[in-house]
């Protein structure tokens, strides 16, 4: 609510062309709140807010856009606010956004740059996109191994703003190669005449430089750092990867997960700003899939025409048996998936999860099956509905039908992924919609299966 307010102040403000109090009320707001209101502004006031800011700031600030509000940004401002604010970015930041521009932009914003940021930025475009030399910055202190600690804090003193992260300094050799990590509190510590090759701090843990962006998701996950080094194949450091653009990685690769799992092919651009017909392509290819795997069912039905003419009352109970065995099925690959991600199962332990996954297919089932039991045999005493006097058989047919569909639905959604894992493709892919789907044709083929054993000689 406040936020909101401040937002209609700052508009109130930039209507009245009261420039004085509207710097005055940005001061005391934090880079990241300011980027926030600057989110919601209209587009032709947003820029007013960034030509008000020193050049240092709204490069920070522009920095905690998301990118396609960047390239709105970009349209608003004039061509000197531009390069200011471009060449104040740090190196990784302002790839990020290269990557996302048209090539004649790109080309644009670069020749505006300084040689030495525009050497740091080719640099990192260089590398493959989806790598941690891509993803890296090169802004990082390194300390040589023969300073003492009194040169090394007044190294660190005389370091540029746009350093990255002061919380950990970086110790190389004569060659560049790295020797140790140290937080600065380590350094502070020391004694000033100590060198600091000889400090030691926790053990160093370094990033290939051609690591995926998930294997540098899992070395934050697994060592809990806040900063970790990028080096190449002769151990020499190029730069560094930091929490916050770990974390934008980890929420991209979570959002290509969950669009995965709904049944489609992953965007890579916000919704609003997605083209209309990649929306289509991207989710009719998938429903396409879908729809002729629903095929199937309708087909499945076919087959058991007659024992539909038979016995009428068996259909209404497909869509409680078929939708339960989908379910079943869709939990489970969503519970599996995560699992994967998250390196709590490897592939080794899929015996473990068919055992448990197969125990807990024949619970549920037998639990909600009993229910199935009980609601024909209320609605038969109750007088709600008359199934005949066969109506225990039917009873009996839905509970067995339900312990074999949801057993088979969790089976087959828990082993999806791993054998989409042991052909090298992405486990994401087995989605809930596609397992469902799966599932509704094998749910029908047991239904009357168990429907003909059950009911032969008196319904069938």
């Amino acid at each position: 609510m406040l936020g909101h307010l401040l937002q209609l102040d700052l508009e109130e403000l930039i209507q009245e062309k009261n420039w004085d109090e509207l710097r005055k009320a940005i001061v005391g707001l934090t880079d990241q709140d300011l980027a926030e209101l600057a989110i919601d502004l209209p587009a032709e006031d947003e820029g007013v807010i960034f030509r008000l800011l020193p050049r240092d700031r709204s490069a920070s600030v522009f920095s905690y856009l998301p990118v396609e509000k960047q390239e709105e940004l970009i349209q608003s401002l004039t061509t000197d606010q531009t390069r200011d604010i471009f060449a104040a970015m740090t190196p990784d930041d302002r790839v990020r956004l290269l990557d996302e521009l048209p090539a004649e932009v790109t080309r644009r914003l670069l020749d505006v740059l300084p040689p030495k940021e525009l050497a740091a930025t080719r640099a990192l475009l260089n590398y493959p996109p989806g790598t941690a030399g891509h993803l890296m910055t090169p802004n990082y202190v390194a300390l040589r191994s023969e300073m003492t600690v009194e040169q090394a804090l007044e190294h660190i003193r005389r370091s540029p703003k746009t350093t990255e992260t002061l919380n950990i300094v970086y110790v190389v050799d004569s060659s560049g190669k790295l020797i140790e990590d140290l937080r600065l509190a380590t350094v502070i510590r020391a004694e000033p005449g100590t060198v600091v090759g000889s400090l030691q701090d926790s053990p160093v843990v370094t990033i290939p430089v051609r690591a995926t962006e998930s294997e540098v998701v899992k070395s934050f996950e697994h060592y809990d750092r806040t900063a970790l080094p990028v080096v190449d194949a002769d151990g020499k450091m190029l730069g560094i990867i930091t929490v916050d653009d770990v974390l934008d990685v980890a929420r991209k690769e979570a959002t290509e997960d969950m669009q995965k799992l709904g049944g489609m092919e992953a965007i890579d651009t916000p919704y609003t700003q997605t083209p209309f017909l990649t929306l289509l392509k991207k989710r009719g290819g998938w429903l396409s899939v879908l729809f002729l795997g629903e095929m199937l069912t309708a087909s499945a039905m076919a087959h058991f025409q007659i024992e539909i003419e038979k016995a009428v009352v068996l259909a209404l109970f497909i869509p409680l048996i078929i939708s339960s065995g989908g379910n079943s099925g869709s939990q489970a690959t969503t519970l599996i998936i995560r699992a994967l991600a998250l390196t709590e199962l490897k592939l080794s332990d899929w015996w473990h999860v068919a055992r448990r996954e197969l125990a807990s297919g024949l619970l549920l089932g037998t639990w909600l099956g009993f229910i199935g039991f009980l609601r024909v045999y209320l609605w038969q005493h109750i007088g709600w509905f008359d199934y005949g006097p066969h109506y225990l058989l039917i009873g009996v047919t839905v509970w067995l039908s339900l312990i074999g569909v949801m057993t088979f639905g969790t089976i087959v959604g828990s082993m999806l992924p791993f054998m989409l894992r042991a052909v090298k493709l992405d486990p994401a892919t087995s989605s809930a919609p596609f397992v469902a789907t799966l599932v509704d044709v094998t749910g029908l083929v047991i239904y009357f299966s168990v429907a003909a054993l059950i009911l032969r000689g008196t319904l069938l």
